[in-house]
């Protein structure tokens, strides 16, 4: 069962660039149809990629795409990409809730404005777009949704310089715990993964804006072998994990793990949450 994606249908948010972006390109080379959820249509000056340029790409990898302006936080927009998605596709695999807004501010510098975007994109939109595309994996031969999101820690350390950036994370590992345990009789893998080391995307080189820095981070691609391990296991015995992208691929047998990193041989930044 789920040896390779051929044929399945992803619902990737904030598939546009990135890791989402990454993931979509590793299941478009088994032949899998992805649909690019984000909201970049006209390409940003500080940000690469667009989610025609992502369908693009996607096609070329040998998967076939669809891409579709979605704003998580609005719920007509989502359901309707959803009835997009599987009046092209016939249905709905694999959900990949990846789109997320950042801030790593305190109290007092964390405008109420930036804590809103990033609850309504990072919690709400995590489970708005699961409780949309759930009622067509509950039909999928093997479905799975995956968050990228952090193991939680319930520790003052993880909270205290960013206190509104790690609930709005956290929200979105709390629906891994919530739909895990809700949808295992039923068949439905949620899981989260988040990586081991500072990933670089062009979103962290627009926060650090260091060269320096992001030599001492990894390429997404880690992101997606690790996302594509746990999407071919069967969703029945895997479900309620936090999985770290370097733990799944070294228990997969990887043993170059430098292949994925920016500059190789340089010390990598772990990430903040871990």
């Amino acid at each position: 069962m789920g040896e390779t994606l051929k044929g399945k249908t992803l619902f990737i948010t904030g598939a546009s660039r990135g890791i989402g972006l990454a993931i979509a390109l590793r299941a478009a080379r088994d032949g899998a149809n992805v649909v690019v959820a984000a909201k970049t249509t006209e390409p940003h000056p500080m940000l690469p990629g667009t989610i025609y340029t992502a369908a693009e790409e996607i096609e070329a990898a040998g998967g076939k795409a669809l891409a579709l302006k979605v704003d998580i936080r609005d719920e007509a927009i989502v359901e309707d990409a959803v009835k997009q998605a599987v009046e092209k596709f016939g249905g709905i695999d694999i959900l990949i809730n990846n789109a997320s807004a950042i801030q790593m501010t305190g109290t007092l510098s964390t405008a109420m404005k930036r804590y809103d975007l990033m609850h309504s994109v990072n919690t709400r939109g995590t489970f708005m777009t699961s409780q949309k595309c759930l009622p067509h994996l509950l039909k999928a031969d093997n479905p799975h949704i995956l968050n990228i999101s952090p193991p939680l820690n319930m520790y003052e350390h993880w909270f205290q310089n960013h206190v509104a950036y790690t609930m709005a994370k956290y929200g979105m590992s709390m629906c891994v715990l919530g739909m895990a345990g809700e949808f295992r009789d039923e068949g439905v893998a949620v899981n989260a993964l988040w990586p081991k080391t500072a990933i670089a995307t062009a979103a962290i080189s627009n926060v650090v804006g260091d060269p320096e820095m992001l030599e001492q981070c990894r390429k997404p691609e880690i992101m997606a072998d690790a996302a594509y391990n746990i999407l071919t296991r069967e969703a029945k015995g895997c479900t309620g994990n936090f999985f770290i992208d370097e733990e799944v691929l070294t228990e997969a047998g990887v043993e170059d793990l430098d292949q994925y990193a920016v500059k190789p041989g340089s010390p990598l930044l772990p990430d903040f949450f871990l």
